[in-house]
């Protein structure tokens, strides 16, 4: 019954086109963080965003960076319209260019964790000093937590290699590249399972929301409004889970900028890589 209402509200709102509105439908650029390879990204997002468009009449412009610092860069600019980024990114961009979260997945949290080989005979984080650790990007979150960790808690050292995406810091382990790697747990969970069944987790941080789409403040408070509709109407329809849990969003709800407030706490920018 509350599905079917949060349904019928969703479709009320999108009845009223950007037109309607009285505001131009520009197109709106979108930049995702850089988890996997711009293609397979693409494919996730691209149905997606058509669909956003068929049903909210805006024009969307996909942005997929070739790595996690150049999408930094952009979002420190404010360059996009619309982001879709770590949990510390939307700290940080909400902090310095007012960026607001619109949504979220509500089905699970952020947790970054570092991985091993199957039969690599590590079993601990305090084993992993002085061992070569791969992750995606220095300012990553999936780096940042278990970095601050190695200092701050198991008082380690590693060697840190960073390889530009979260599957290639899991294959780079696999592959024998790396004795350890990094990433987000949802990443790890969408890994083809032929690499992810030759890894194990050794390490989990701390739990936080996860990945928001967040909007500039540019973007005027209808069109947030409208997007966040058609993101929730799109979760009710089968088809439409199924495209928003390839991100992975496996159940899309609304977010609220202050989820993210405990993050500004975690004293990350101690760990953080100017490039």
């Amino acid at each position: 019954m509350k599905t079917k209402f949060i349904t019928l509200l969703c479709l009320f709102f999108l009845a009223f086109t950007p037109t309607s509105w009285g505001i131009a439908a520009e197109a709106l650029r979108v930049g995702v963080v850089p988890q996997f390879d711009s293609r397979h990204l693409s494919a996730i997002w691209t149905p997606v965003l058509e669909r956003l468009g068929r049903d909210t009449g805006l024009a969307f412009q996909l942005d997929i960076p070739p790595s996690i610092p150049a999408f930094e860069k952009n979002l420190d600019a404010g360059q996009y319209d619309l982001a879709y980024m770590n949990p510390y990114h939307f700290a940080i961009a909400h902090k310095r260019q007012g960026y607001e979260a619109l949504v979220r997945d509500l089905a699970g949290d952020f947790s970054a964790i570092i991985v091993v080989a199957r039969d690599s005979p590590i079993t601990s984080v305090a084993m992993l000093a002085g061992k070569t650790v791969a992750f995606p990007s220095p300012n990553a979150l999936a780096a940042l937590l278990p970095r601050a960790d190695f200092a701050r808690t198991f008082h380690i050292a590693v060697t840190e290699k960073y390889t530009k995406t979260h599957s290639s810091a899991y294959l780079s382990v696999a592959l024998g590249e790396a004795d350890a790697g990094g990433g987000a747990r949802s990443t790890f969970e969408v890994l083809d399972p032929q690499i992810k069944s030759r890894l194990r987790i050794v390490y989990e941080s701390r739990h936080f929301p996860p990945h928001p789409l967040a909007a500039h403040p540019r973007v005027p408070p209808t069109l947030r409004q409208q997007i966040t509709l058609a993101f929730l109407a799109l979760a009710t329809e089968p088809s439409g889970a199924e495209l928003l849990a390839e991100i992975p969003m496996k159940h899309a709800g609304p977010a609220q900028s202050g989820d993210y407030a405990a993050l500004t706490g975690l004293d990350l920018q101690a760990f953080r890589i100017d490039q």
